[in-house]
């Protein structure tokens, strides 16, 4: 019990609660999720006012911020017609938005903010926006098909078909929200549990993997299965 009492006393995950307020007669607290999410998002207006004013003033020789924008837009954009060829037109700018938001989410905790990625509330969110575009697409482009579809290749499939279908946001969330949590738990025992001369330089490494190496590979492999399920559904109609 002594353990337990230590642990919970010294490593810090930290996911706490700032202030509470009432709503409908429920008590709501704005958390370090929340925090790091306000803090992404005003990033992402800042970084796109100063784009887009940039952008306005473009010149025939590009300078260094510029060159940086048109390079961030070619690599997303290629990446997107890459695995969507003719329909990336339609999603070129909800895979990019969602792909720099997932990135700067995953790497926050470099610079000292909770992970809003490592909050299953925000993966499971994300992951229910991907099924609802699944699902929209499926019924677009293959109209009826897209619901016998469970039934083949023959109706005693269905219950599998169906449960398949309803398991992609929860493997996309839970994939996510895992692999960010788990890095989150282990830079909390060790900044918390490890003696201080330990502390020192060891911790970079770590934040090296299971911040920039891991969260870049999550949000690869987060918008690829975007764009594979979406892509899959209409090129079947």
């Amino acid at each position: 019990m002594k353990k337990v009492g230590l642990i919970s006393n010294e490593a810090d995950f930290m996911i706490h609660g700032l202030f509470s307020y009432e709503a409908f007669g429920q008590t709501f607290w704005i958390t370090t999720t929340h925090v790091g999410m306000i803090i992404i998002t005003a990033l992402f207006i800042v970084l796109g006012l100063v784009a887009h004013h940039r952008m306005k003033k473009a010149e025939e020789i590009p300078g260094t911020l510029q060159n940086i924008l048109e390079l961030i837009v070619e690599m997303l954009d290629k990446l997107v017609h890459t695995n969507m060829g003719k329909y990336a037109g339609k999603f070129a700018n909800y895979i990019a938005t969602l792909f720099l938001f997932v990135l700067i989410s995953n790497i926050s905790g470099i610079f000292g903010l909770r992970s809003p990625t490592a909050d299953y509330g925000v993966t499971l969110m994300l992951a229910l926006i991907t099924f609802a575009m699944i699902q929209f697409n499926g019924i677009k482009h293959q109209k009826l098909g897209h619901f016998t579809a469970l039934f083949k290749p023959i109706p005693l499939l269905f219950p599998i078909n169906l449960i398949g279908e309803l398991a992609t946001p929860l493997s996309m969330s839970l994939r996510l929200f895992a692999n960010m949590l788990s890095g989150t738990i282990i830079l909390a025992l060790w900044y918390g549990l490890i003696p201080i001369f330990l502390k020192i330089g060891v911790p970079a490494f770590l934040h090296v993997y299971f911040d920039l190496f891991s969260g870049c590979i999550q949000t690869y492999v987060f918008c690829m299965l975007t764009m594979i399920f979406v892509t899959d559904k209409i090129g079947e109609s």
